[in-house]
C-alpha cells in the first residue's frame, strides 16, 4: 500500500494545532560555506524534538474506539518511544513501548515520563522487537510501526508541505533514511506539488541498509554511529518501494562528517542537532559538486543528542580546527622553568586549559623533564605561533593532536 498527496493532506489536518509547525528559515552563513542556498526545517523544535510525532500522531488518531481501549505498542529505543508515549498520553490510549536492555537510563525515564508502560527486552532491537510482536498477540494491542505503516508516511509527509510551503522555489530536498519512513512521506508530497524537485537520501556510511537495497547488494554494517536515529539494518517494504520511484539518490557521510555537521549547526544556528539530524549538512558538505548553486531544504529531524556526547563532538571539534591544541614542551627540573614556558606561551596569547608534568614516565635524561600542555588557541596558525615563542624563549615544543 503506497501513499499519496492527499493522504498526506489529510494528515496535516490530523496534526494541525497538535504538533508543531516548526520554522523553515534560511541560513546565510551555511550558504556560505557549502555554495548553495540553503534552507533549514527545524523538527528539533518539537515538543520530543523529533518529527517522529507526525507519524505517531496520524496512526494513533485513526484507531477506532476498541483499539484505543485496548491501547498501543511500539519497539524503539528513542525518538519514536516519546514521539508515541507523548501523544498516547494527550489522547487517553494505554502505551507499551518495548526498549532493549542497553538503551540509556535517561531515554527509558523520559519515555515512562510521557505516561508509558516501558517493557525492557532483549540486548538489540531485534530481540526487543521480537518480545514486542508476543506482547502484541497476548494483550490485543495495535503495533505503531516506527516507519513502514502508509499512515505513519503520510504524517511525516506533512514536513514537505510545511518546507514547500515557507520557500516554494527549492530545488532539492536532503533528508536523513533510517527505515525511510521519513524520506517516502517527503518525496511522496513533494513530487506531487513539485515535479521537477529533487530528493535525496541520506545514510550513515555504516549503516547503508537502503543504498544497498536500491543496489541489490548485502550491506555490511558498523558496530555503531553517531547517527543512532537512523542506524536501521533493514528498510520497510512500503518505504523501499516509493525511495525506489521517487528518490533521485542516496549519499552515505561519514562519522567525521557528521561530527563536522553537528558542531556547525551549533556554531552557526545556534541549534542542537543529534547526529541524525545532522546527516543532511554533513552530505552537504562532503558532495558540495551536488548541491553548489541549488536552493536545498535540509530536514533537521531530531536533536536528542546524549550532553556528553554533545560535549565530545565540541572538543573533538576544537582540535581539528586548531582552537584545542596539545603540547609537549621539554625543561630543565630547575626552580622557576616551568614559569618561564607559561610566560612564553601567555605571551603568544594562548590560554593554559590543563598541565601535566611528567617525571617518571619519559625517557629524558634526569634533571629533565617533560611537561604536558592542552592549550586554548584561536586557529593552526595560531598554534604555530605559540611554538616558535617557545623556542624564541629557550623550549622545543612538541605538537600531539592525533
Amino acid at each position: 500500500m503506497s501513499i499519496s498527496l492527499a493522504d498526506v493532506q489529510a494528515a496535516a489536518e490530523v496534526l494541525q494545532g497538535h504538533v508543531v509547525a516548526t520554522p523553515c528559515l534560511p541560513s546565510r552563513t551555511l550558504s556560505e560555506v557549502t555554495g548553495a542556498q540553503v534552507w533549514l526545517k527545524f523538527e528539533n523544535h518539537q515538543f520530543t524534538a523529533s518529527f517522529k510525532e507526525r507519524g505517531a500522531l496520524n496512526k494513533l488518531a485513526s484507531l477506532s474506539a476498541a483499539q484505543r481501549a485496548a491501547g498501543v505498542i511500539a519497539v524503539s529505543a528513542g525518538n519514536h518511544a516519546q514521539g508515541v508515549a507523548y501523544h498516547a498520553r494527550r489522547l487517553g490510549i494505554p502505551a507499551v513501548i518495548v526498549m532493549p536492555r542497553s538503551t540509556p537510563h535517561v531515554k527509558v525515564e523520559r519515555t515512562r515520563g510521557h505516561g508509558a508502560e516501558v517493557i525492557l527486552a532483549g540486548d538489540g532491537f531485534d530481540e526487543a522487537k521480537a518480545h514486542a510482536m508476543a506482547v502484541m498477540q497476548s494483550r490485543g494491542l495495535t503495533l505503531v510501526h516506527p516507519y513502514d505503516d502508509a499512515l505513519v508516511m503520510a504524517g511525516q509527509g506533512t514536513i514537505a508541505l510545511e518546507m514547500l510551503a515557507a520557500q516554494p522555489d527549492l530545488e532539492v530536498l536532503v533528508v536523513p533514511i533510517g527505515g525511510g519512513g521519513l524520506i517516502s512521506g517527503i518525496a511522496t508530497a513533494a513530487k506531487a506539488m513539485s515535479p521537477d524537485i529533487a530528493v535525496v537520501g541520506v545514510e550513515a556510511q555504516r549503516f547503508p541498509s537502503m543504498a544497498c537495497a536500491l543496489e541489490g547488494r548485502a550491506p555490511v554494517f558498523g558496530a555503531s554511529t553517531l547517527a543512532d536515529g537512523i542506524a536501521v539494518k533493514e528498510p520497510g517494504r512500503l518505504t523501499l518501494e516509493v525511495v525506489r520511484r521517487l528518490v533521485e539518490r542516496v549519499l552515505l557521510v561519514d562519522e567525521g562528517d557528521i561530527e563536522g555537521a553537528i558542531l556547525l549547526l551549533l556554531e552557526i544556528e545556534k541549534t542542537v542537532a543529534e547526529g541524525a539530524g545532522a546527516a543532511g549538512l554533513a552530505a552537504l558538505l562532503r558532495h558540495r559538486e551536488r548541491f553548489a548553486g541549488r536552493r536545498v531544504g535540509l530536514v533537521i529531524c531530531g536533536g536528542n543528542i546524549d550532553p556528553l556526547t554533545l560535549a565530545d563532538v565540541i572538543e573533538r571539534g576544537m582540535v581539528r580546527t586548531g582552537r584545542l591544541t596539545r603540547l609537549s614542551v621539554a625543561l630543565r627540573d630547575l626552580p622557576g622553568s616551568l614559569a618561564r614556558v607559561t610566560a612564553a606561551i601567555a605571551d603568544a596569547n594562548a590560554n593554559i586549559e590543563e598541565v601535566h608534568h611528567q617525571r617518571a614516565f619519559t625517557n629524558l635524561p634526569l634533571q629533565e623533564t617533560e611537561v604536558d600542555f592542552v592549550l586554548e588557541t584561536r586557529s593552526f596558525e595560531h598554534v604555530q605561533q605559540v611554538i616558535e615563542r617557545l623556542r624564541e624563549a629557550g623550549f622545543e615544543a612538541r605538537l600531539h593532536n592525533g
